[in-house]
C-alpha cells in the first residue's frame, strides 16, 4: 500500500487574465487547509491576433510571478503543480515560455486542454458549494476561455470549453475600452452564435443548480449585490439573479469608456477595460440556458488541482494498471464510445505493460510513461470506428481531439495519440510533421512505447489471449519468453511478434528474439 503525502501543495494557475497560487495543507480525513493564496495580473493572453502569441513583456510578468511563487512554495515545503490554460494552450510561441518558466523560475508547466479545464473546475467549484447530489452546471469565464461541466457527483459527465473569454471578447469588439451601441451589439450577436451549439447540449442534458467561479463572475455577482444595497464581505455562495446581472450589465454599458466604468460601484478597477466583455458573455448565458439564478463558487482551477493531486497521491494503484480510477474509466468509456473491442485491447495491454516493466533497465521508464502506454494500448484501435484504412492514423486524430479523457495533460494526450499512431505500419520518421513537432526525448518515447506496443498486439494476433505473460532475459539479444496456454497454437502470434519487433530494436539497439514455455 502507498504512504499517503502529507506534503503540502502549492497549485498555480496560469491564466490569460491573472496567475494565481493556492498552497493547501492535506488534513486527514477533512478538506485541504490552505496556507496562503496569491494573485498576480499578467495579462498573459493579451497579444493579438486572436491570442495566438505570447508577447515578451506579458511573457516577463508571468515569469517574474512564477520566480516569486516559486520561492513561497519552497518557503512551506510545498510540492508545486503548475497548469496554463486557453493563453498557453493556444500560443504559437507555447514552448518557449515553458521553457522559460522552467529554465528561469524553475516551474515545470503542464499545458491543459480546454476539457480537463472544466474538469479540474468542476471539482474545485463543488469543494465550495454543496451541491454534488443535485444536477448542477458550472460555468467559468476565463479571459481566454469558457468552461462549462454539468453532471451529478464529483465526475462530470459533459464538459466543454468555448473559445469564449472576457479578454478574447474585449480584444475583438472594444479594443479602446470604449463602448458603443454597434459594438455591443455584434458582440451580443457574436456570443448567441457561439454559444448556441454547446447551450443546445447543456439544455437537454438538464440541471437544477447554476454554479459560476471566476473573477469575472464572482466581480459581477458583487456589483450586483452592491446595487441593491448589500457590501458582501465574500462571494463565497453569493447568489447572482437574472434580474441583478441585468442590472449591472445596463449600468456598465452606459459607460463610455474604462476611466468613467472604474467608478461603477463594486467592480474591481482592475477590470474596468475588460468587464463589459465578460458581463454580455455572461448574460447571454443566462438567457441561452434559461438560468435565473447562479450561485457564485471562490473556488475553481487551482482548488481542483489541489484535490485532484490529492487524489492521484491516496490512489493504491493494483499490481498491473497504474492509471487511476478517473483516468481509466475515462479511458475505457472512450474505447467504449468507438466501439474498441476492450477485451483484446485489455489483453494486449497488459501484456505491454508486462514487458514495459521486464524491460526498465533499458530503457528508464517510470509511472508517467506506463500510464500512456496503458492507456495508447486501450485505445489504439479506436480508429476504426472511421475506416478500417488507415486506422492507425485515425486513432492519432480521435484521441487527440477527445474532450472525454480526463485527467490527461496535452503532453500526455499528444504522446498517448502517437504511440496508438505507430502502432502498425511505418516507423516514426521526421517527415510526419506530429513527430517532428516532438523534442528528441519524446520521439524516443513514442519508439520505445509504440514498439513494446506493437510487440504486445501480435502476441494477441488471434485474438485467443493465447499468450499469458512475458518475461525477459536481458543478454547480449533481447530474448523475450513467452508463457502460454496449454494445448494452444502460438505459431501466428510469435510469427506476427517477430515481425513487428523492428521498431523496439531500433529503439533499444538489441536484437529481439522469442522463446515459448507452458503456463504450469
Amino acid at each position: 500500500m502507498n504512504t499517503p503525502d502529507t506534503s503540502p501543495i502549492a497549485a498555480i494557475d496560469i491564466g490569460t487574465n491573472s496567475v494565481h497560487l493556492v498552497i493547501a495543507r492535506p488534513v486527514a480525513g477533512g478538506a485541504p487547509e490552505v496556507v496562503t493564496r496569491e494573485k498576480f495580473p499578467v495579462r498573459l493572453g493579451s497579444g493579438g491576433r486572436d491570442m495566438k502569441q505570447l508577447t515578451p513583456d506579458a511573457v516577463t510578468r508571468t515569469i517574474e510571478a512564477l520566480s516569486r511563487f516559486r520561492r513561497l512554495a519552497d518557503a512551506h515545503g510545498a510540492t508545486i503543480v503548475a497548469v496554463a490554460t486557453s493563453a498557453v494552450r493556444e500560443a504559437e510561441n507555447q514552448r518557449d515560455f515553458i521553457e522559460a518558466a522552467r529554465d528561469q523560475a524553475g516551474v515545470a508547466v503542464s499545458v491543459i486542454s480546454g476539457a480537463e479545464e472544466a474538469r479540474l473546475i468542476h471539482l474545485g467549484a463543488l469543494s465550495a458549494v454543496p451541491a454534488a447530489d443535485q444536477r448542477h452546471l458550472v460555468i467559468d469565464i476565463g479571459g481566454g476561455s469558457t468552461e462549462f461541466a454539468l453532471g451529478e457527483g464529483t465526475n462530470p459527465e459533459l464538459t466543454r470549453s468555448l473559445k469564449l473569454g472576457h479578454i478574447r471578447l474585449t480584444d475583438r469588439f472594444f479594443p479602446d475600452g470604449v463602448v458603443t451601441k454597434k459594438a455591443v451589439d455584434e458582440c451580443r450577436k457574436y456570443v448567441r452564435a457561439f454559444l448556441a451549439p454547446a447551450a443546445r447540449e447543456i439544455r437537454e442534458a438538464r440541471f437544477e443548480v447554476a454554479i459560476g467561479c471566476s473573477g469575472t463572475i464572482e466581480n459581477l455577482a458583487r456589483m450586483a449585490a452592491v446595487e441593491s444595497g448589500n457590501a458582501p464581505r465574500t462571494v463565497d455562495n453569493l447568489v447572482l439573479t437574472r434580474h441583478g446581472l441585468r442590472t449591472v450589465v445596463r449600468s456598465l454599458l452606459a459607460a463610455e469608456n474604462a476611466s468613467s466604468r472604474a467608478r461603477t460601484p463594486g467592480l474591481d478597477a482592475h477590470r474596468a477595460d475588460v468587464i463589459v466583455g465578460g458581463a454580455i458573455l455572461l448574460r447571454q448565458i443566462f438567457k441561452s440556458l434559461n438560468i435565473d439564478e447562479l450561485v457564485v463558487s471562490p473556488a475553481a482551477l487551482r482548488e481542483g488541482v489541489v484535490l485532484d493531486q490529492l487524489r492521484r497521491q491516496s490512489v493504491t494503484a493494483d499490481a498491473l494498471h497504474h492509471l487511476g480510477d478517473l483516468r481509466r474509466s475515462s479511458v475505457e468509456a472512450v474505447a467504449r464510445r468507438y466501439e474498441e473491442d476492450l477485451t483484446h485491447a485489455s489483453h494486449a495491454t497488459d501484456l505491454a505493460l508486462g514487458l514495459f516493466d521486464a524491460l526498465e533497465a533499458l530503457h528508464g521508464y517510470g509511472d508517467a510513461e506506463r500510464n500512456v502506454l496503458e492507456a495508447a494500448g486501450l485505445l489504439h484501435n479506436v480508429g476504426r470506428f472511421i475506416a478500417h484504412a488507415a486506422h492507425h492514423k485515425h486513432s492519432y486524430y480521435l484521441i487527440r481531439h477527445s474532450e472525454h479523457l480526463a485527467g490527461f495533460n496535452e503532453h500526455e494526450l499528444e504522446l498517448i495519440a502517437q504511440v496508438a499512431r505507430y502502432h502498425r505500419k511505418s516507423n516514426p520518421r521526421p517527415k510526419h510533421e506530429e513527430f517532428a513537432a516532438l523534442d528528441d526525448a519524446d520521439r524516443q518515447r513514442v519508439r520505445v512505447l509504440a514498439g513494446v506496443l506493437r510487440i504486445a498486439i501480435g502476441l494477441d494476433r488471434t485474438y485467443q489471449r493465447a499468450v499469458q505473460g512475458v518475461s525477459v532475459d536481458l543478454g547480449d539479444e533481447l530474448t523475450i519468453e513467452l508463457t502460454v496456454t496449454a494445448d494452444l497454437d502460438v505459431e501466428l502470434e510469435v510469427f506476427t511478434a517477430r515481425e513487428r519487433a523492428g521498431l523496439l530494436e531500433l529503439a533499444l539497439d538489441k536484437r529481439v528474439d522469442f522463446v515459448v514455455s507452458e503456463a504450469r
